[in-house]
């Protein structure tokens, strides 16, 4: 498959996407609100890229892409991986931004400061953090409550005893302690920094509880300029504390692995999380030849991962657990937070990862793509043969008012527009869709059964509830085609299959194959019956605003309508262009309807 059928089929969703030499290197990554739009931006006319762009797009040999939540997680994705690969064609997109970290030193008297930098130098770093106003945020949250220095100095108990330093403005003005003329012991000093760094991994309930409270306690001696303050710390910190898939870099190291099975194959997605970042992923697909437990498929898939990427995490997040044993690794089934966050990422990369194989299926061999939607629609409707005919019908009028209906036809999984049908309501009067229903399949499979018995279809949908089910159903067995088609109504608020005699709706999987064809068949019917309903009324309201005029009969309608094209610039003629096609008497009683 080429790289462009491959980007056709990217998602409309948020994350990264990752383009390779014909050597396997990743010459690229980048970022997307929506992988479909931005990638598409690179495969247009070369004379409207730049030179380095043409370069890149040249030497694109495949695509790979992963999705997240957001935005912001696709841009902190993109950021490390960018770090991990060191793409060749990143070098002059960069601009050497990064995303800013709170550093805790690994001092005596510890410095808390927002940073882009990283160092292995002692230090502790929470983040990264996608907005720097949330990060200022905390850092102004902390200078308010937590008297801790600003300054570079090197502060140890040799410089304390020997005074060494002068205190500062901070200290005057109350902004520090003076931890550097030793007005603050080292311990409680660290009693603060050991706070801060509880909030920094997540321990902000019992500090949003305690603003909460001094808000409460403000508002109620009428101190409200005090109580504004602690609302917005408790917003700040509500705000940063939003779970986000990705977290803290200090926080844990994980592999999380996730698996979709569809009959003999199986998608996986893993992803690598190290330092509460996800630095790698990857999608893989297995082929079972014969019939393999989940878990033992599973189990090769770590395996795999393990091959290709190295040391696995000491603690491994999975749907299920696997059939071995790994010394030294612990396996995790979540069931909330955020190991629950990232392993229901990892299940959305798989299941994208299952809908594009499908979707390739369908370039590559699509005869053997189809198959599979008309089995897995036989399976999801409980049929005993194969829906390779499958029509569909639907009502339309508006107030009662020129009453239409539809029936649209799909031959192997796939519209046969030839075999459309459109149907005007002859015998009912009225809004009445129960009746016109009965009336239309009535009539279409009366006139089947004359011109070509053979070619009944396996399964009729009915757009619509269990009424206009019903009332189909009453023609069908009217017509003695009971026990030759299956019959279903698709009702639209909730997609609920409801099948005769059945009185519980069947629910379809929302992302299967079989609901899909279904939704597509009901609303090609719904807007084939709607392009007729608009053209009937549109000739209706034409007649009523013409021909109820008196003098005016169908031949000087039609010469009206050729000379001036629609009825607003009839209406819009003056009296003389119009006498002169219709003589002057009568083109004063056409403008006396404006």
């Amino acid at each position: 498959m080429t790289v462009r059928e491959k980007i056709e089929l990217l998602p409309h969703q948020p994350g990264v996407y990752r383009y390779y030499d014909d050597k396997g290197t990743v010459i690229y990554v980048g970022k997307a609100k929506d992988l479909f739009k931005r990638v598409h931006q690179y495969f247009v006319p070369p004379e409207r890229l730049t030179t380095k762009t043409r370069l890149l797009v040249a030497r694109i040999a495949d695509v790979q892409y992963s999705v997240v939540e957001t935005e912001a997680d696709a841009l902190l994705l993109e950021n490390n991986l960018i770090k991990q690969y060191k793409p060749r064609y990143n070098i002059l997109l960069k601009d050497s931004k990064t995303y800013p970290w709170i550093c805790v030193t690994g001092e005596p008297f510890p410095r808390v400061f927002l940073t882009r930098r990283v160092e292995k130098n002692g230090s502790r770093y929470f983040g990264p953090y996608s907005s720097v106003y949330h990060a200022r945020a905390l850092l102004e949250l902390f200078e308010a409550n937590y008297p801790l220095r600003s300054c570079r100095l090197k502060i140890d108990s040799d410089a304390i005893l020997r005074g060494k330093y002068r205190p500062c403005l901070d200290y005057h003005i109350g902004r520090c302690r003076g931890c550097c003329i030793g007005k603050v012991s080292q311990e409680e000093y660290n009693s603060w920094i050991d706070e801060i760094v509880r909030l920094l991994k997540g321990g902000v309930s019992e500090v949003i509880g305690s603003y909460k409270a001094a808000m409460q306690q403000a508002a109620d001696r009428l101190d409200f300029e005090t109580a504004q303050e602690c609302k917005l710390r408790m917003e700040a910190l509500q705000r940063h504390y939003a779970k986000s898939v990705i977290t803290s870099a200090g926080d844990r190291d994980l592999d999380v692995f996730s698996l979709i099975f569809d009959g003999a194959d199986a998608f996986g997605s893993f992803l690598r999380v190290r330092g509460g970042a996800i630095i790698q992923s990857l999608n893989l697909g297995f082929k079972m030849q014969i019939e393999e437990e989940q878990a033992s498929v599973l189990s090769s898939f770590i395996a795999e991962i393990e091959q290709k990427f190295g040391t696995l995490a000491k603690e491994i997040v999975v749907p299920f657990l696997p059939d071995v044993d790994i010394p030294g690794v612990t396996f995790t089934i979540p069931a909330r937070g955020d190991k629950l966050s990232l392993l229901e990422l990892s299940a959305r990369n798989a299941k994208e990862f299952h809908f594009n194989s499908l979707k390739q299926k369908e370039h590559t061999n699509p005869d053997e793509y189809r198959q599979g939607v008309m089995e897995d629609l036989r399976k999801a409707l409980g049929m005993k043969e194969l829906p390779r005919h499958i029509e569909c019908f639907d009502n339309s009028n508006l107030q009662g008012t020129n009453p239409v209906a539809s029936c649209v036809v799909f031959r192997d999984a796939e519209p046969s527009k030839k075999d459309y049908r459109r149907f005007k309501i002859k015998t009912v009067i009225g809004a009445n869709d129960y009746a016109s229903m009965k009336e239309v399949v009535n009539r279409r499979y009366a006139r089947m059964l004359e011109e070509a018995p053979d070619d009944l279809p396996q399964l009729v949908v009915i757009d619509g509830g269990a009424g206009q089910l019903n009332f189909a159903w009453q023609a069908v067995c009217e017509l003695g085609l009971q026990d030759r088609m299956f019959v279903v109504g698709l009702a639209k608020r909730l997609e609920e299959v409801i099948r005769v005699g059945d009185p519980y709706p069947l629910f379809i999987d929302r992302n299967s194959r079989a609901l899909k064809v279904l939704q597509q068949i009901r609303d090609e019917a719904h807007r084939f019956g709607i392009t007729f309903h608009r053209s009937l009324r549109s000739k209706a309201s034409l007649h009523s605003a013409l021909r109820d005029i008196p003098g005016v009969g169908p031949k000087t309608e039609e010469r009206l309508m050729l000379h001036f094209g629609s009825l607003a610039r009839i209406m819009a003629a003056s009296v003389e262009e119009l006498a002169a096609l219709v003589g002057p008497r009568l083109a004063e009683e056409i403008l006396k309807q404006k």
